[in-house]
């Protein structure tokens, strides 16, 4: 069996796409509140990030049960130039 071409053609009723149109308005509000609460702890996730790098390189993380292992600077990856992305 291939599961290519496995769409089925239905046609929807009035009643249907009614609901799927306000069903993807709330979805879509939904979206807009957590972007915006993403962007307002832009700040803080900042120093979250900052203190998560100096840690694992002050202590490092567990490898192996209590075994620990840090990581050098020049092994830490650059955080990269773009708006953090909130995916739904």
């Amino acid at each position: 069996m291939t599961f290519m071409n496995l769409f089925i053609p239905h046609e929807r009723t009035e009643e249907e796409k009614q609901w799927l149109a306000e069903e993807l308005a709330d979805q879509e509000k939904r979206y807009a509140a957590i972007v915006k609460q993403m962007e307002d702890i832009t700040p803080q996730r900042e120093i979250w990030y900052a203190e998560f790098l100096q840690r694992i390189q002050e202590r490092g993380f567990n490898v192996n049960g209590d075994q620990k292992q840090k990581i050098p600077l020049a092994d830490i990856p650059v955080q990269p130039n773009r708006p953090h992305k909130v995916v739904y």
